[in-house]
């Protein structure tokens, strides 16, 4: 076994867990750059994903020494068998592609600024960029960008860690705010891209309803997989019942949309190219789904094997939760004032206020005290996260 393999559950956990929710986000990339590489380097992430499920299937088997080891390793084959599904479904993703099932070239822009802008970008020579490590960088907190890939000449580093080298003429592809589009471009040299120019928008076809809803069920799968990931980490049941809420919508929107896609088809030059978006909202339902099924054990208050908590707290994204405290830096600020994600590099999945949930909220969204926010993103930013929504300490009295 090669040294860098992982070896145990709690490891093979760890890098299913990260594997599954970047395979989602590449899918969807290449859907959004209609890009064969980067559809058929899906398939390989999910062969490789389903290796790390297998040999982990076996060790819990193997570490079963009694009816009492079965039932406790249970829950890990189950949040196993939903990371499978939420593969699968991203697989299905990227056929969207493979299998040219078709979608309207005008719509890909919709599709591909739907809340976090996708993008790639040349690193040009003599840029801050060369020759540094990502570590170096720190993307996420200076920019609010992750870096999902590299592409050096045809081969493909997928979810780099802290140590990987960017090197004159490597692409990164990126995802995060539209506001950081022009820092990650500057970090690799490259010009700003200018301002879009304003248009008076025509009015709303059938077909771009169908791709608003479908926009709708991308941004509220991610979100109940990271909430999902979220209460495993919190053994939170309150979370989970956000994740059953959000199944319950994606239901109803893929619903919506089929009905929108039939009703588009007669102002589509080719009814063909309407699969892909029906494609596109089989798998985001999905994903919902088996983000659903993750959180089975936290919903019905069963125990958790302790080995989910330690997976979970060694990924490379962290889970985090705070309350927005009155009088602090958060209070009253939106997060566009805070620049939050370019500013710390984390990513609000919700805002609990009172008993209403606000999933993956807009930049305008003002805190307000007491707010609950639950986010994902670097161990440092959700340090910065946790300063800004805490009230500021009193001086103390010097005699």
């Amino acid at each position: 076994m090669d040294d860098d393999e992982p070896r145990n559950v709690k490891e093979l956990l760890v890098e299913a867990k990260d594997a599954s929710e970047l395979l989602v986000d590449v899918a969807y990339a290449a859907v959004f750059f209609n890009d064969e590489d980067l559809a058929d380097e899906v398939e390989k992430l999910e062969e490789r994903m389903g290796g790390y499920l297998r040999r982990l299937r076996t060790l819990a088997i193997l570490a079963a020494r009694s009816p009492e080891d079965a039932e406790a390793i249970e829950s890990v084959l189950w949040i196993a068998n939903a990371i499978d599904k939420i593969g699968d479904a991203a697989s299905d993703i990227a056929r969207v592609v493979t299998a040219k099932l078709g979608i309207p070239d005008a719509l890909r822009a919709d599709l591909r600024h739907a809340d976090e802008v996708c993008g790639r970008v040349k690193v040009r020579e003599g840029s801050q960029a060369v020759g540094a490590t990502l570590r170096d960088l720190s993307l996420p907190t200076e920019t609010g960008m992750w870096v999902l890939a590299i592409r050096r000449g045809d081969d493909w580093e997928f979810d780099p860690g802290p140590d990987s080298v960017v090197s004159e003429g490597d692409v990164l592809l990126y995802q995060g705010p539209e506001e950081g589009v022009n820092l990650i471009r500057a970090v690799a040299g490259a010009p700003p891209l200018p301002p879009a120019p304003e248009t008076d928008a025509p009015p709303l076809s059938e077909l771009d309803r169908a791709v608003d809803i479908l926009v709708e069920m991308k941004n509220s799968s991610e979100a109940a997989v990271g909430l999902a990931y979220s209460s495993l980490l919190f053994n939170d049941r309150a979370l989970a019942a956000e994740v059953a809420t959000l199944e319950a919508r994606s239901d109803v929107l893929h619903d919506e949309l089929e009905s929108w896609v039939l009703r588009a088809s007669p102002e589509a030059r080719n009814p063909d190219d309407l699969r892909g978006l029906l494609r596109l909202g089989a798998a985001s339902e999905a994903v919902s789904d088996a983000a659903r099924e993750m959180t089975w054990y936290v919903e019905h208050g069963e125990e958790l094997h302790p080995v989910i908590g330690m997976a979970l707290e060694e990924t490379e994204e962290i889970g985090t939760e705070t309350v927005v405290e009155a009088g602090s830096q958060a209070d009253g600020r939106s997060l566009r004032d805070l620049r939050l994600q370019t500013e710390t590099g984390m990513f609000v999945l919700a805002v609990q206020r009172g008993r209403r949930w606000i999933y993956r909220p807009r930049a305008g969204l003002v805190f307000q005290a007491g707010d609950r926010i639950i986010a994902v993103g670097p161990e440092e930013g959700a340090e910065v996260l946790e300063a800004l929504c805490r009230a500021p300490q009193p001086a103390a009295e010097t005699g």
